[in-house]
């Protein structure tokens, strides 16, 4: 069954961003003995490597001012280079442990900014990474505010890009295909948040042939403030729509700080009910240091998911190697990478640029450059990695297909400007910009295909749990 693309926006009140807007002045810095250099021999390369345009996107010029036009744009894409040579030589010392000479780099990559222009693509994520360094090298005497707004920030991100809607768009397809036939399905989200991607799904489910079936939803997500209770708000939007389309409707909520607190029991899977479990950009930040022999978060979380036998788990990540153990190369990954995703940000948007779609991005790019040991959460791996991890953890791939393929493209191209590409990779796919993928998208199964969650596990109750709970039921 194929899903259909179904445009839904829940209504939002505006709401503060609360970013922190300045960093400490920098000390005065005297530069060390001349030669001295972290990343000679690198940052000769970089001419040679697949850098974004940094050029500033130019308009049509009288005939008299095209060669002064050429001139500037050669100008801007010279200072971008020099500025990502600063930048990289910075993290060089800041990996060799040189504070003073990584001090010095970061001054001149400051003075270096006022030559890029801050609307082309490298002068915006180049002001995201200048300002991680310095947080790291210059840590803020106040903690950091609260994080009482990503659920805005992350709307925002839906938004202005295809990254979560095809993300959105290729699971639900996966689950649809999965439940095809069944009566009673049982979806668990790793990450409800607005509760954005589960619209699309109920009305699919509505038009079904032979009529819809008995839908749970399970959403995940952190306990909310005091006086509020987000999980159950989503819940009752979700039931409203779900009724009015004629789709009988539980759903329950499930608060928990992290994901590894979460046991099998607490989700409460029935008997003979499909399941499918979820998870968008969730699972990398369980991810532990590589290399370490210490049990990490994600373990348990897969055993978690293993134990249920769903009949289809989605996981949709970001395409990149930011959980490298040593700085400069995360920090060479990192920058590279989030240059690509704000060129194709800017191109989504007509490069008009959507502020809080890129605050969203600043605090992923704050937490690869100054998160280390257990404090750091966003440990992006590549698609390889997670195949030999979830295979480990006794799942097996499902190929998501050709359909899937060609309506992820045709999704993709109503809501993006030129240069996103969907391709197919071993039976998963992924969103990239300009041949570099970005996003991966893949499905996977309990290994025994004979024992779905239609004979699922213990729903006997436990103890020791800090979580919350949310329960809402519809009927058509």
């Amino acid at each position: 069954m194929a899903m259909g693309a179904f445009p839904f926006q829940w209504p939002m009140d505006p709401a503060p961003l609360g970013l922190d807007a300045c960093l400490p002045p920098l000390p005065a810095v005297v530069p060390p003995d001349a030669g001295v250099a972290y990343y000679a021999g690198a940052a000769e390369d970089v001419h040679a490597m697949a850098l974004p345009d940094f050029a500033a996107a130019g308009g049509a010029f009288p005939p008299v001012d095209a060669a002064l036009a050429a001139m500037r744009r050669e100008e801007e894409e010279a200072a971008g280079i020099r500025l990502v040579h600063l930048l990289m030589s910075c993290a060089g010392a800041v990996e060799a442990g040189d504070h003073a000479l990584a001090s010095a780099h970061l001054a001149d990559a400051h003075a270096a900014l006022a030559a890029v222009s801050a609307a082309s693509g490298i002068g915006r994520v180049a002001v995201h990474f200048t300002a991680a360094l310095s947080r790291r090298l210059f840590p803020p005497t106040t903690p950091p505010a609260a994080d009482a707004d990503r659920a805005f920030l992350y709307h925002h991100f839906y938004e202005a890009g295809p990254y979560l809607k095809f993300a959105h768009f290729t699971a639900n397809q996966a689950i649809l295909d999965a439940v095809q036939g069944c009566s009673h399905v049982h979806i668990i989200d790793f990450s409800l948040m607005q509760g954005l991607q589960w619209p699309a799904l109920i009305q699919a489910l509505a038009l079904r042939p032979g009529g819809p079936p008995f839908l749970r939803i399970t959403g995940i997500g952190p306990p909310s403030p005091p006086g509020r209770d987000d999980l159950r708000d989503v819940g009752l939007r979700l039931a409203d729509l779900a009724r009015s389309v004629r789709v009988r409707f539980s759903f329950r909520g499930v608060a928990a700080n992290r994901l590894d607190e979460v046991r099998p029991w607490m989700l409460e899977v029935a008997q003979g009910e499909a399941l499918a479990v979820n998870s968008v950009l969730q699972l990398h930040r369980l991810l532990g240091d590589p290399g370490s022999t210490d049990r990490a978060p994600i373990d348990a979380v897969l055993e978690c998911v293993a134990s249920v036998r769903p009949r289809i788990f989605t996981v949709v990540e970001q395409e990149a190697d930011h959980n490298k153990p040593g700085f400069l190369d995360r920090f060479t990954e990192a920058l590279f990478y989030y240059s690509a995703v704000f060129d194709s940000l800017d191109a989504a948007s007509g490069g008009a640029g959507d502020a809080a779609a890129e605050a969203y991005l600043e605090r992923e790019i704050c937490d690869i450059v100054c998160g280390e040991g257990a404090g750091r959460r966003e440990r992006h791996e590549p698609l390889r990695r997670w195949r030999d991890r979830l295979g480990r953890a006794g799942l097996a791939a499902v190929p998501l297909g050709s359909n899937a393929l060609r309506q992820a493209r045709m999704l993709v191209g109503l809501f993006s400007g030129e240069g996103h590409c969907v391709e197919e990779a071993e039976g998963c796919l992924t969103l990239g910009w300009h041949g570099r993928p970005l996003f991966s998208a893949s499905a996977w199964r309990a290994e025994d295909e004979n024992n779905h969650s239609d004979s699922n596990v213990d729903g006997s109750s436990g103890s020791g749990s800090g979580s919350e709970e949310s329960m809402i039921s519809c009927s058509s």
